[in-house]
């Protein structure tokens, strides 16, 4: 019973008139298009895990043999911020209650434990700032993304620069789905996250355009914030604002005029909508109202460093100061972007990493 169960659920979500265009069926795409070639294969999705635990080795040896000493010939020290000290009523409340304690806590805290507010307060500083990862630590990761994203993307532009459907977008649905893959498995795999519709689907001509298109401003971030580590503060400020300018250009400009055009307007002509080609450019669409989105956040952001005359530092590990510390409880001046509760940024990472606040 369980066995036809898990067959029908598996026929009903493989179904052919769903996934694949009229007159095609998965028994065509079962054989093989020339000596050792295939197309795609929902099983060949597997080979990115034993994929990723080798780029993830790949970076604790980059961090480690590459990033760190890079670092440390910039000035930039391994040491942590000062720890709170040892205290188990103020730690249980910390770790059950909250980070922050407003007023009212404080005053109770500090009649429990016959200390001072301010001295209280200093405690949870100290005891925030030994969670939030150093400069150093930031830096390596940063180095690591990079370098990864530079790499990506000059492949892709290497790959692409010979492939017909870079200059003509008409050429992703001629032949459509009988098109050869092995040349694309690689840069597939790397970014299996953003791809694996049109890898399933063996959409993998329009993939690598997104993903190429993609991966054009990413890089730029990235060597904003190492600036930023490294307190080369007008080199960060020019990198963001490149950065910015390369992002609205991909995401506003080419983005729906090249890529949206082809999947919407191009591949109809061509191929003609199914169901699948709904829920692709649905995807695709919903991208695109994101791009306008995080568009805002960073005109916005690039605009207030213009006024302010510099971007502010990453908020992950940026030790709390104590004038910050007595001012938080009441009115903390808020950030132009809000972090969650691991200090990581709300926009999909596109602004270096956390809140951009004025200088103290």
């Amino acid at each position: 019973m369980a066995a036809a169960a898990a067959a029908a659920l598996r026929a009903w979500f493989w179904n052919e008139r769903f996934w694949l265009p009229h007159n095609v069926t998965w028994a065509d795409l079962a054989g093989e298009p020339g000596p050792g070639l295939q197309y795609p294969r929902a099983g060949h999705v597997l080979s990115a895990f034993p994929l990723a635990l080798g780029i993830f080795a790949v970076r604790l040896l980059f961090e480690r043999f590459i990033a760190k000493p890079c670092a440390i010939n910039l000035g930039i020290q391994d040491s942590g911020p000062h720890r709170a000290q040892p205290n188990a009523i103020l730690e249980k409340v910390f770790t059950s209650i909250t980070k922050s304690p407003d007023g009212r806590r404080l005053e109770g805290l500090s009649k429990q434990l016959d200390w001072d507010v301010r001295k209280i307060q200093r405690w949870f500083r100290h005891r925030r700032n030994q969670d939030k990862p150093t400069t150093l630590t930031k830096f390596c990761e940063s180095m690591w993304r990079f370098t990864f994203y530079l790499c990506i993307f000059f492949y892709g532009i290497r790959f692409l620069w010979t492939a017909p459907w870079f200059w003509d977008t008409r050429q992703c649905w001629y032949n459509y789905p009988f098109q050869d893959f092995l040349i694309m498995f690689v840069h597939h795999l790397a970014t299996i996250g953003l791809i694996t519709f049109s890898y399933m689907n063996n959409m993998v001509r329009v993939g690598t355009l997104v993903l190429c298109l993609h991966d054009a401003s990413d890089f730029l971030l990235e060597a904003a914030k190492l600036a930023n580590y490294a307190k080369y503060q007008r080199l960060c400020d020019a990198f963001f604002m490149l950065f910015g300018v390369v992002f609205i250009v991909t995401r506003l400009g080419i983005y729906p005029f090249w890529i949206l055009n082809t999947t919407l307007f191009e591949s109809w002509e061509l191929i003609g909508p199914y169901p699948s080609w709904w829920l692709f450019n649905g995807l695709l669409v919903t991208l695109q109202i994101l791009h306008v989105i995080w568009s805002y956040l960073i005109i916005r952001t690039a605009y207030k460093a213009l006024v302010r005359g510099k971007v502010s530092k990453d908020d992950r590990s940026d030790v709390e100061s104590s004038s910050e510390e007595e001012e938080v409880t009441s009115n903390s001046t808020k950030g132009v972007f809000s972090t969650s509760s691991n200090g990581s940024n709300c926009i999909n990472g596109h602004v270096a990493g956390g809140q951009w606040t004025e200088d103290e």
